[in-house]
């Protein structure tokens, strides 16, 4: 698996990048300020991430997503291990990401993989989508802010 940021005549791909985030108005806003990073595979595009310059020596991981039958590989793992790479080298101190009070496996997975809760941004997921999302039986309605120092 190869992974490489994405060429700027490519079409980002979109049906990975709304796996991790449903608003597609939110998505393309911040494919716009930020990179993104594709994770190859004979030639087929396996995962995403994107990462947004928020402050200055601060970077956030604002979407990360591998196709469903690659799930469970350790693909997720290393997008993250490549982002605090390219992050650290692009001279970013910290690294963030926020993900959803109902996101479960998400919150594990972020923790696992060395990054600690510093806040919750209270109806988060109300004021910014139009729609309801529910995950795991649970309305998403905070976003979990993680953070690691790099």
């Amino acid at each position: 698996m190869d992974i490489r940021k994405l060429n700027m005549d490519e079409e980002p791909p979109m049906d990975l990048l709304l796996l991790a985030d449903p608003s597609r108005i939110l998505v393309e806003e911040y494919l716009q300020r930020g990179e993104c990073f594709v994770a190859e595979r004979d030639g087929q595009i396996i995962g995403v991430y994107v990462l947004l310059p928020t402050r200055p020596e601060m970077v956030e991981l604002v979407n990360i997503a591998v196709i469903g039958t690659q799930h469970g590989r350790g693909i997720g793992k290393q997008l993250i291990i490549n982002a605090i790479q390219t992050a650290k080298s692009s001279g970013y101190r910290t690294i963030e990401v926020g993900t959803g009070n109902s996101s479960i496996g998400q919150l594990a997975f972020y923790q696992k993989c060395g990054f600690r809760i510093i806040g919750i941004d209270i109806d988060f997921f109300i004021r910014h989508y139009s729609e309801e999302i529910f995950e795991n039986g649970i309305q998403c309605k905070d976003m979990v802010r993680l953070s690691q120092d790099l």
